[in-house]
């Protein structure tokens, strides 16, 4: 079927998540995306761990339907193979250190006047100008600066997220940017450059509570995995060990709750606890009318008394429940994926699609497609042995 992206080549000088995450999305819509890797380890995402078979989990997330080509950009033969793969490409993507790109002349400016049509994504911890748009940047780091730690973990600890939220967030914006840049360049025939930064990315994910505390008002306190401001919202335990989590939004589910769920209709009526800025003040003294009546309860008894209420609910899952979560499995949202390890399974990307199906292809190897590309660079077996024997590719 004609996916959405066919026909359009993407050059990426990626590693690490916040591009190879918006550059595999590409190739999920049927783009060519060549990623550059140096010779020998490559990636260096590919040798943080090994729990995949021997492949590392983040790379393996990341890198599908893509074609690994390996160049010492150092080198001005392997330069010249690059700048010869950008003429021919619509997209560049890039998330080298600050100024790298630059420096090898495949700064944005530079590009665009030899490549009118080219779009340039670089992705950055901080963007390409200001105070801090020298500093290096891991998703930690952004973590903290865009204050998401500050409300994120318990009173006594802030907490990071348990995935790489910042990268993500960033290559997010890097992949619809550069779908948006695709449909304009279709109106106007021209590239664009797009300038994505880690700290800018989170910073508009983290738009409630900067709101919350507008003008100086408090923050969200932090709360563990209750929500700060609204009760009840978050995990209680039930008499076999498991946590269910329920979120209440209004007066009405209040009532339910009391009357389904705890079986004590007269607390809706609590001076205590009807209102939810009241049931917040006092979250102690509920939490304890709570987790009693769920002390009696296995956690499948607590669900059914939930969904019998209407109240939103859900299990606590950890990595093995939603490894084996039978809505994933109903939907038939799986996938195998070749690695250099062998099949892998992979999910599809989140949304079904009726009009083209999602590309699932291997994670390539380090280097796999580098001799294919260079021949049809026009490169023989001579001037590519010779590439390698230089330690070009």
């Amino acid at each position: 079927m004609t996916r959405p992206l066919d026909g359009i080549t993407v050059i990426s000088l990626e590693h690490a998540i916040a591009a190879p995450f918006c550059t595999r999305q590409l190739a999920d819509l049927g783009a060519r995306v060549i990623k550059v890797e140096r010779p020998g380890g490559g990636d260096f995402a590919r040798a943080y761990d090994e729990r995949v078979n021997g492949e590392a989990s983040h790379f393996v997330w990341v890198n599908r339907s893509k074609e690994s080509l390996t160049l010492d950009l150092k080198q001005p033969a392997a330069l010249a193979v690059l700048q010869e793969l950008v003429a021919g490409a619509d997209v560049l993507v890039q998330n080298l250190a600050p100024g790298a790109a630059a420096r090898m002349g495949l700064g944005a400016q530079v590009l665009q006047e030899k490549h009118p049509a080219l779009i340039v994504c670089d992705i950055s911890g901080y963007g390409e100008d200001g105070p801090y748009r020298d500093k290096k940047a891991y998703d930690l780091l952004i973590q903290s600066e865009a204050g998401f730690l500050s409300v994120t973990g318990t009173p006594d600890d802030p907490c990071k997220s348990g995935n790489s939220i910042a990268d993500i967030a960033a290559g997010m914006y890097a992949y619809t940017g550069i779908l948006a840049a695709l449909m304009q360049r279709g109106k106007t025939g021209k590239g664009s450059h797009i300038d994505v930064s880690m700290l800018e990315s989170l910073a508009e994910w983290m738009g409630y509570p900067m709101y919350y505390a507008y003008d100086g008002a408090p923050p969200p306190p932090r709360s563990a995995a209750s929500h700060a401001t609204i009760y009840p919202y978050g995990p209680f335990p039930a008499s076999d060990g498991g946590t269910v989590m329920l979120g209440l939004q209004n007066e009405r589910e209040w009532r339910a709750f009391c009357d389904k769920v705890l079986l004590r209709p007269e607390l809706a009526s609590d001076p205590r606890f009807d209102s939810n800025a009241r049931r917040n003040e006092h979250r102690e003294a509920l939490r304890t009318l709570i987790v009693d009546t769920f002390g009696a309860l296995s956690a499948a008894q607590v669900l059914e008394r939930l969904d019998t209420a209407q109240i939103a609910n859900a299990r606590m899952n950890d990595m093995a429940g939603l490894w084996a979560h039978p809505q994933l499995q109903a939907r038939e949202r799986w996938r195998q994926v070749g690695s250099p390890a062998g099949d892998i399974p992979a999910l599809l990307p989140a949304g079904r699609q009726s009009a083209f199906d999602y590309r699932m292809d291997p994670v390539p190897a380090v280097g796999q497609h580098t001799d294919a590309i260079l021949r049809s660079l026009g490169r023989g077996d001579d001037a590519i042995a010779a590439l390698r024997a230089a330690g070009a590719v």
